[in-house]
């Protein structure tokens, strides 16, 4: 895939007030820590993440997602009135039918004119948004895309914590399949893409890759229930199958950029944990180059974890003028989009 039109134009994030550290996420869970004797302090220690936000219960993604796109149009650069496309992206979402995108048109009052549609494919369905939309923009069905997601992660960790304290029929081994559900977070967030005509300063999305590994579909399964969301994991095959397939993405996505991996400026990956970034980007030869990691006090925010990520490097560091951005996208299932941003 390749782009030549096609900018980032702003982004606006809402992230949660409370938060849940990993040594309280042990104390509730301290029925089960005691029957199987796990040791205290192993969550945090195993995945880096100290804390992971949570929503009030009852919260609505179009709610989160609605609220992420009213702080992008309060920053006065892009206009409700101006979108042509919306695409709600998230794993979240309100119910089954109608799209949790007509509730969020409905909020934000977006023109009549203005395509809805959700798009969801795991942790990848914001990054997925963006080449739909990119490619409309290309092709010049449209000029302005917004893009949103808004995770609640509250409704797994409740089920999990719940179902891991009352089934006793859990051993040392099986529990491991759960473990992946109590690094989840929440965050929502909103970005809009551009024609470059409207906006010449912004991030260009210059090129990119993907790849899929449907033989890993079976590795991480949700329930389905947008409600009381439960997730079974195999972390470990996970991990393994979704190196493979990112360098397998990356080698395609390098070949289209023309970079070389001394060129890069900075690297955003989803934001699992520690021991993935750390295995992901070593494989990709990618593991010294600059980096940002929100996992720590986020959590894995699920399809808004990168974007999440590349817009609070931005607004906490700065991303210079010129830099060369990779974004490594994965989700389970298994895909990969490797996408390059000239900043």
């Amino acid at each position: 895939m390749k782009f030549n039109n096609v900018v980032i134009e702003d982004y606006g994030l809402y992230l949660p007030e409370e938060k849940i550290s990993s040594q309280k996420m042990e104390e509730l869970l301290a029925p089960i820590y005691k029957r199987l004797r796990l040791p205290e302090g192993r969550l945090e220690l195993m995945t880096g993440i100290k804390e992971r936000g949570v929503w009030p219960t009852g919260t609505l993604p179009s709610d989160l997602s609605s609220q992420a796109a009213r702080n992008l149009f309060n920053k006065g650069r892009v206009k409700a009135e101006d979108i042509d496309i919306l695409i709600h992206s998230s794993v979240c979402r309100n119910f089954l039918e109608p799209s949790t995108a007509s509730i969020v048109h409905g909020n934000l009052k977006l023109k009549d004119e203005c395509t809805i549609f959700d798009l969801s494919n795991a942790c990848l369905g914001m990054v997925n948004s963006w080449v739909v939309a990119a490619n409309m923009i290309e092709t010049g069905q449209i000029k302005r895309a917004l893009i949103v997601s808004g995770e609640n992660g509250g409704p797994l960790l409740e089920e999990t914590i719940k179902r891991l304290n009352s089934d006793e029929s859990i051993t040392r081994k099986s529990i491991k399949k759960y473990f992946a559900n109590l690094t989840i977070g929440s965050a929502a967030v909103a970005y809009v893409l551009t024609h470059k005509d409207l906006c010449p300063e912004g991030p260009k999305l210059i090129s990119g890759a993907v790849m899929t590994d449907s033989t890993a579909n079976e590795l991480c399964q949700g329930d389905g229930d947008p409600n009381s969301l439960f997730m079974e994991t195999d972390s470990e095959k996970l991990l393994e199958h979704g190196k493979i397939l990112a360098k397998k993405t990356w080698d395609k996505a390098r070949e289209s950029l023309g970079w070389n991996e001394e060129e890069i400026d900075l690297v955003i990956g989803h934001q699992v944990g520690k021991a993935h970034k750390e295995i992901v980007l070593s494989k990709l030869n990618l593991h010294k180059r600059p980096t940002y990691d929100t996992f720590p006090f986020l959590g894995n925010t699920g399809s808004a974890a990168l974007p999440v990520t590349l817009a609070l490097k931005n607004d906490n560091e700065g991303i210079k003028k010129g830099d060369k951005v990779v974004l490594v996208g994965i989700g389970s299932g298994l895909s990969s989009i490797v996408l390059g941003v000239q900043w």
